[in-house]
């Protein structure tokens, strides 16, 4: 039931809301919109109003608009035989033209009318190609305002979410073995009094100093033990996995379970506990981290906790995808949150959305970079049988991880359709573009093996990722 909610919430909302954007522009521009459906295939019932069919269609999965003029292959045969002979009449002009070096306007058929007679002037191709081209760039930049207004509207109502640690002053709860016994650095036990003249720090702030200091420079502590006040020199780095104040005092309980992942495989499950890996204890969660990225890859036995029954299973990490040169290891999962919210007024929700919804951006392009580099692989995407997955998890755990992935689908979705693949809106785009600097049309069969083109190459790509998909549910997969 979590899955089909999470299917029609998440995908369902995020691609009608991309196909309102691509109706309210046509409609703007004075295009007759056809069909509105929510859901695709055989009509299910609806009502029509003006020129529009208002329907809801049996599958219930996004929807689509269908507008007047819209698909080439719909010019019928009039039409056809107008394009060829305008095609015609176009050479024998430019031809005349290199001949006898006179201004095309001074020849016959140069003021041709630029679409069929029997072209409607509601119809999509009767609109000037910026017009087209808004129209289909309205989808992707809806889905890319959604996030903040829905984003804005959860943070104005509920409050600023964040881990609950983080507003914690720093105690250094625990140590890497290779930051103990080190006299001149942090003990354990420490309670940090001062940061770079920051008193009193949370966690929060101790993180934003490290982050932010130069390279190289040296973060000066006062630090508190027993009643010993002492101080301390750390080194600034901008590495996150440092652990420049010691393990974050959070525990090491699983809140999500990538699909086909080697947690997967290896049988972990959302709020197991880990407790001990290859018979180390571990209390907190970057202590289970660094174990992982260092394994090497070699198969760990973990210690687990299910709602008070102790299981042990072997996991065995796979190399993570880096930019740099150093490698490490995951096993697919993430940690449990434990939220806190923080009421604020509405002009800071938005900002905060549009914050959130520009590093969600920045990071789908980053991975669409890493995608056409190669550096990360096609069998890393997820269909729509590992995104319902993930809906349902979601949908599983709160409003607020519903929220979130809505946002992250949705900007997804609009970067996506903005590349220049023919049949998706950044194709269309591209063809427009292409036009207004040819200053004519392509022709009907160009545009109809373009289409093609795009059509076959999508159908590929998604049968690939969702074969994918499959073959990471199966349990004999590794």
């Amino acid at each position: 039931m979590n899955t089909i909610i999470g299917m029609i919430l998440v995908l369902g909302v995020i691609i009608l809301v991309h196909e309102w954007g691509h109706f309210v522009v046509a409609r703007l521009f004075g295009v007759r919109v056809d069909v509105f459906s929510i859901g695709f295939g055989p009509r299910l019932f609806g009502i029509k109003r003006g020129a529009t069919d208002w329907r809801v269609s049996a599958l219930p999965l996004g929807g689509y608009v269908r507008m007047a003029g819209q698909d080439p292959t719909d010019i019928d045969s009039a039409d056809r035989d107008w394009v060829r002979m305008r095609s015609a009449q176009q050479s024998e002009a430019s031809q005349k033209v290199s001949d006898a070096a006179h201004p095309a306007a001074q020849l016959p058929g140069a003021e041709l009318p630029t679409t069929p007679a029997s072209s409607s002037s509601d119809e999509l191709m009767s609109k000037k190609r910026w017009q087209r081209a808004l129209i289909s760039f309205a989808g992707p930049a809806i889905n890319l305002i959604f996030p903040v207004l829905l984003l804005g509207i959860y943070y104005a109502a509920v409050g600023l979410p964040s881990d609950s640690f983080l507003s914690k002053p720093v105690v250094v709860a625990g140590l890497p073995a290779d930051q103990l016994n080190n006299p001149s650095g942090l003990q354990v036990g420490d309670r940090i009094i001062s940061i770079n003249g920051t008193k009193n720090p949370t966690w929060e702030q101790a993180q934003t100093i490290a982050m932010q200091a130069p390279l190289g420079s040296a973060l000066k502590l006062e630090v508190s033990n027993n009643g010993v006040t002492r101080e301390v020199e750390l080194p600034a780095t901008n590495n996150p996995f440092a652990r420049t104040f010691g393990y974050a005092p959070i525990p090491a309980a699983i809140g999500e379970v990538a699909l086909g992942t080697p947690a997967d495989h290896a049988g972990l499950h959302s709020g197991d506990v880990v407790r001990a890996v290859d018979g180390h204890k571990i209390q907190y969660w970057d202590q289970f981290v660094d174990f992982v990225r260092n394994s090497e890859g070699k198969t760990l036995q973990l210690d687990v906790d299910r709602k008070g029954q102790h299981l042990t299973l072997s996991v065995t990490p796979k190399q993570g995808v880096t930019d740099g040169a150093e490698k490490y290891y995951q096993v697919g999962i993430q940690r449990e949150f434990s939220l806190s919210y923080e009421r604020i007024g509405p002009v800071d929700a938005f900002k905060a959305a549009g914050v959130q919804t520009a590093s969600l951006v920045t990071q789908t392009i980053g991975v669409v970079g890493k995608l056409i580099s190669g550096r990360v692989s096609v069998k890393q995407l997820q269909s729509v049988v590992g995104i319902s997955r993930s809906a349902g998890e979601a949908v599983s755990q709160g409003a607020y991880a519903v929220i979130g992935f809505m946002a992250l689908i949705s900007v997804n979705l609009g970067i996506l359709n903005l590349l220049p693949i023919p049949i998706l809106d950044g194709g269309h785009i591209l063809l427009l573009s292409l036009e207004g600097i040819r200053r004519r049309d392509f022709s009907l069969a160009f545009k109809e093996r373009f289409i093609q083109v795009g059509l076959v190459f999508l159908l590929v790509l998604i049968a690939y990722v969702m074969y994918n998909d499959v073959v990471r549910m199966l349990p004999l997969h590794s």
